[in-house]
């Protein structure tokens, strides 16, 4: 650790490197350089603080002062003001509405309700230094569970503990440890899953980033309680930081011994190595996942076998998520009683979101089970941005469901959320203002899940697609009397016999819109309205001749050409071609252009003369 006068931590996560982090460190090396500075600041390159809307940030200890959005051109004043002056600088400081300023860390209300457990370094620690993890306790668990428990012991303290899997389906996680502990085979394999695939998640992703030696002490624990000789991380190759710092641990390890032959003197010994998804969402699931592992095409198989007993070349395998490993270290160091108080009955210990959407404080954020969406969003997430409502909240990525302003009360655990047509999954939280069409939303998630079905089965591969084709169809004023029924016999149908997670899940963003804002697929249906003007086909645009004043830019920027007139007789816009672009809109100098919810009479017209014509051709 670091002994000189004052840290400098700087949040090096994907979002805030994006955001520009890198420049501000090596601003600081030059700065800090040039003022003779070097000896006395240290500055560490840590993983995710969480903030994300924030960044990039920084925190100075040892006051730990909380700095946001800190630019290149910050730096000097930091330097002057906070390093040589002891004045921190209160306008890069947090402020909230009331122009109150938070002037560390642990004021910030984002922080307030937050239990950091698998997320305890992330953001306080340089994530490729093994000597900063040993200084905070990493290797401790793995050195007491090698040289005092069994392997049996090992389970028994899991069990005790309540963790269940954190990948999306909230398994126990010591069951899966218990089947591969108690088959007679030599040849064990152990999987950390990191092929995180959500819409909006980055949960597992900046745990490998900020933490890695946890998620390699988490496999390498559970590798001695299940029998497992040999581990595999397997990441997607979007996250090449992810893959980076994860090798860097395993090769450190190596080094001093922690990984590889007789690890602390005992008789259990283990090797990890990395692999890379090529990005296919499906892989999420074990079994494509362990197919692709071993070189074939990443596509799911039947259960039974389960991996535990047929897995990985044919050897019993577990397969846990990178969070649920990242909670095995501290449940061995501070106990299962301690990780069990936490949390419901039958959900246990603390839960990492990602948080996004339409909220001001967006990022990542580790809670205890059982807190209520309401406080996760508007106390965590410090509520809606400007003057919007809350209007819905998908949780669990696009195979969850969408929950309403009636569910902000709802504790948030793996049964609560399923018995409201949601999920935890891995861990995704988008949230929604009103001005969002949830036929829509439903749509945008069905698409995804079609493009990353594996083609394997035919309900996820014939079905999805048929449900987005009605979906498309609701979409664009085609929609008809059936249609609603339609996609709940097909969801409720594909949801059963589905051969995996993806088919079986993927309904449910649609089966939950209908149940919760089944208004909003009837007006699209019945009055070929989208009262949110988000559906194109469903709105249109209308020149104000009050408003007007004839100077026809609309005119000469509709790419179309479907606006016409003069400076007399005012323009109007010929709906039959309009593209519903909006660009007349947005380049009209006095906002006499207004998006209108509904089709226009004249397209609804044609639309029918067009069904007629259809209707009478097949007759």
């Amino acid at each position: 650790m670091s002994l000189k006068r004052i840290d400098l931590l700087i949040c090096c996560g994907s979002g805030c490197v994006s955001a520009g982090a890198l420049k501000v460190k090596e601003q600081f090396h030059n700065v800090l350089k040039t003022k003779g500075l070097t000896n006395e600041i240290n500055i560490i390159e840590t993983g995710c603080m969480g903030p994300c809307d924030f960044g990039p940030v920084i925190v100075i200890y040892p006051e730990g002062v909380f700095y946001k959005k800190v630019t290149p051109d910050d730096v000097e004043e930091i330097v002057n003001e906070h390093f040589l002056k002891g004045r921190p600088v209160k306008h890069l400081m947090l402020q909230d509405e009331e122009e109150k300023t938070f002037l560390t860390q642990k004021e910030i209300p984002f922080y307030q309700k937050q239990v950091k457990v698998a997320l305890a370094n992330c953001g306080y620690i340089d994530p490729e230094s093994i000597e900063e993890y040993i200084a905070t306790g990493g290797y401790e668990a793995l050195g007491t569970v090698l040289t005092t428990f069994t392997p049996q012991q090992t389970i028994e303290i899991i069990k005790k503990s309540g963790l269940r899997g954190r990948g999306g389906g909230g398994f126990p996680t010591y069951l899966k440890w218990q089947m591969v502990h108690d088959n007679p085979a030599k040849e064990k394999y152990f999987i950390c899953n990191g092929d995180e695939g959500d819409p909006g998640a980055f949960m597992d992703r900046s745990l490998l980033e900020g933490d890695p030696h946890r998620i390699l002490e988490g496999i390498m624990i559970a590798a001695y309680a299940t029998g497992a000789q040999n581990g595999y991380f397997y990441i997607r190759a979007e996250y090449p930081l992810a893959i980076k710092r994860i090798k860097m641990a395993i090769e450190k390890a190596k080094e001093t011994g922690l990984l590889g032959k007789n690890i602390f003197g005992s008789e259990f010994s283990f090797e990890a190595e990395v692999r890379t998804g090529a990005g296919a969402f499906v892989c999420g699931e074990e079994t494509a996942l362990i197919q692709s592992i071993e070189g074939q095409r990443g596509n799911p198989t039947p259960k039974p076998p389960y991996p535990a007993v047929q897995g990985l070349y044919k050897k019993p395998t577990v397969v846990n998520n990178v969070e649920t490993l990242g909670n095995i270290a501290t449940i061995i160091l501070k106990g299962a009683d301690w990780f069990a108080s936490m949390g419901t009955e039958n959900s246990k210990g603390t839960k990492v979101f990602a948080l996004t959407g339409d909220i001001r404080n967006t990022g990542l954020v580790e809670v205890p089970m059982g807190i209520t969406l309401r406080e996760l969003i508007f106390d965590v997430g410090g509520g809606m941005i400007g003057d919007h409502k809350f209007k819905s909240v998908q949780l669990g990525g696009p195979s969850g469901g969408c929950l309403t302003t009636q569910h902000l009360d709802v504790p948030i655990d793996y049964e609560s959320l399923k018995e409201r047509g949601a999920m935890m999954g891995s861990g995704g939280v988008i949230v929604m203002n009103e001005e969002k069409c949830m036929v829509n939303v439903a749509k945008f998630f069905m698409e995804f899940c079609v493009d990353e079905s594996c083609g394997k089965c035919s309900p996820c591969k014939i079905g999805l697609k048929q449900m987005l084709e009605i979906l498309k169809r609701i979409d664009s004023g085609y929609g008809k009397e059936g249609d609603i029924e339609e996609l709940q016999h097909l969801g409720e149908t594909i949801s059963k016999i589905s051969l995996c997670g993806l088919g079986q899940t993927a309904p449910n963003p649609v089966l939950s819109t209908i149940r919760y804002f089944r208004d909003e697929y009837e007006a699209h249906i019945r009055d070929k309205s989208c009262a949110n003007k988000v559906c194109p086909d469903l709105m249109h645009f209308e020149i104000d001749k009050d408003k007007c004043i004839g100077c026809s830019l609309c005119a000469r920027k509709c790419p179309v050409s479907c606006i016409s007139g003069s400076r007399e007789e005012k323009y109007t816009i010929n709906q039959l071609p309009c593209i519903k672009c909006g660009t007349c809109m947005d380049v009209c100098p006095v906002k006499a252009i207004s998006k209108i919810p509904g089709m226009h009479p004249e397209v609804k017209a044609m639309r029918e003369a067009e069904e007629l014509q259809k209707q009478n051709q097949e007759e």
